[in-house]
């Protein structure tokens, strides 16, 4: 089916899919695999994007347009990684700034806060360094290096 590749062409995650659509996230993940859908899904998908039941029935075109579609998915994780290190960023400062409060508070005469500053802190700027890959040792080039190298060995 190609409910994967209409959800990625607008750009909507599958939670977003789920809240148009009515159905479960269970439901949209067996469909994008491949497994049979039931009448009522494929009217409630057929509606969401547009498309008669017949469409969404149809084999996805293979080769250029695969392609593109492993592309997009790529370009869709990478800005998921994106969004998880700013959700990372944000809880850190959130729970490092309640930290500080609760230490004024508590024992002002020792500001012990500054430890699970610095060491969670370190965390999160080798989270940015990896996703903004400033630094990146393990790149997918390192990866497929290593697969191959793996795979020759057999």
């Amino acid at each position: 089916m190609i409910v994967r590749k209409l959800r990625i062409q607008r750009g909507w995650s599958q939670d977003q899919l789920v809240q148009f659509s009515g159905l479960s996230v269970r439901t949209i993940q067996r469909i994008e695999r491949g497994q049979n859908a039931g009448l009522e899904s494929l009217k409630s998908l057929a509606a969401v994007f547009e498309v008669n039941i017949q469409t969404l029935q149809q084999e996805p075109v293979m080769n250029a347009d695969r392609e593109l579609s492993n592309q997009e998915i790529e370009i869709i994780e990478h800005v998921k990684d994106i969004k998880d290190f700013y959700t990372h960023l944000i809880n850190y400062a959130i729970v490092v700034g309640a930290l500080f409060i609760l230490n004024f508070i508590m024992s002002p005469g020792y500001i012990w806060a500054w430890w699970v500053a610095l060491g969670w802190g370190i965390g999160v700027i080798s989270h940015g360094l990896s996703v903004f890959e400033v630094v990146n040792f393990f790149s997918a080039d390192w990866e497929k290096k290593q697969i191959e190298k793996r795979l020759n060995k057999k």
